[in-house]
């Protein structure tokens, strides 16, 4: 059985209308029209970047997560909302022609392009009650995305053990706010967690402040970010940092000279009663050193 949705006075799809008119009142097309210069070849793979740019925004923003996907913008009336949509094809041979030079253009388009989305929505409001209240939080972690063909470029084995590429990624969020994406950078399945990453945050906390200026901004990171390279660059930025440290021999033995008493407890509210014990079993205790 198949079905097709091919009236063309109707769309499934008609949250695209206001969510591309914002996106071109942040200036997206006129910022892919200065930044984005992808080399036009005989098949005119770079022709027209910023139409189909948006064209990949918008599909993505209407689910697509895969080149054929694509197809979601070209059903019933969607030719009466928007003009230029591409086909699948023409896409994906755009972003074949893609180098790393590119995707820096790319970053470029972004941050600049959140710069403006703020001024139509705030991203990152951040309330002036105390200081926790107005920090800006940026999370830097990586995760890998499966891929299923060992011929895929970039493709290899990492810390999950499976096939795949890796996907650094840093957001940012207050207390008030959800976490919007302010760096991305796709590498090969079998990076580790921390290469680049020095660059990666500066990058980050440079967009972050450029959307909330005033604000404090707080990097934070699991333990494979602990490295001097990583803090100084976030130090550099100007932000703080709350970075995980590794237990190595040397922070063991400072653990080892804090006393008993030394330490606080910290009730966390999903904690787990033990019936056999009687006692809360997720109690975390810190203390200073």
């Amino acid at each position: 059985m198949s079905h097709s949705f091919d009236d063309t006075n109707l769309t499934a799809a008609t949250g695209l209308v206001p969510t591309m008119a914002l996106a071109q009142n942040a200036a997206l097309p006129d910022l892919a029209d200065d930044h984005l210069t992808v080399t036009t070849t005989g098949a005119d793979k770079g022709a027209n970047p910023a139409a189909k740019l948006a064209t990949l925004v918008a599909g993505m923003a209407a689910g697509a997560d895969s080149i054929d996907d694509m197809n979601i913008l070209r059903h019933g009336g969607m030719k009466h909302l928007f003009d230029r949509v591409y086909a699948p094809s023409t896409l994906g041979s755009f972003l074949r022609s893609f180098a790393f030079g590119h995707v820096r253009q790319l970053d470029a388009i972004s941050s600049r392009f959140l710069t403006n989305l703020n001024e139509h929505t705030p991203l990152l409001p951040a309330s002036q009650d105390n200081e926790q209240s107005s920090t800006v939080f940026v999370d830097v972690d990586d995760t890998v995305i499966d891929v299923h063909s060992a011929s895929k470029q970039g493709a290899g084995f990492g810390y999950q053990g499976s096939r795949g590429l890796n996907a650094l990624l840093a957001t940012a969020s207050t207390r008030d706010s959800s976490q919007i994406i302010v760096g991305q950078r796709l590498r090969k399945g079998s990076t580790s967690s921390a290469r680049g990453a020095d660059k990666f945050v500066s990058d980050a906390v440079a967009t972050t402040k450029r959307i909330n200026p005033g604000a404090a901004v707080l990097v934070r990171a699991d333990s494979a970010y602990y490295s001097s390279t990583v803090t100084k660059a976030a130090h550099d930025a100007g932000a703080n940092v709350s970075i995980t440290v590794r237990m190595d021999k040397r922070v063991k033995a400072a653990i080892g000279t804090i006393s008993d008493d030394a330490w606080t407890g910290i009730e966390y509210p999903d904690a787990i009663y033990d019936e056999e014990s009687g006692a809360w079993v997720s109690k975390a205790e810190v203390a200073e050193v």
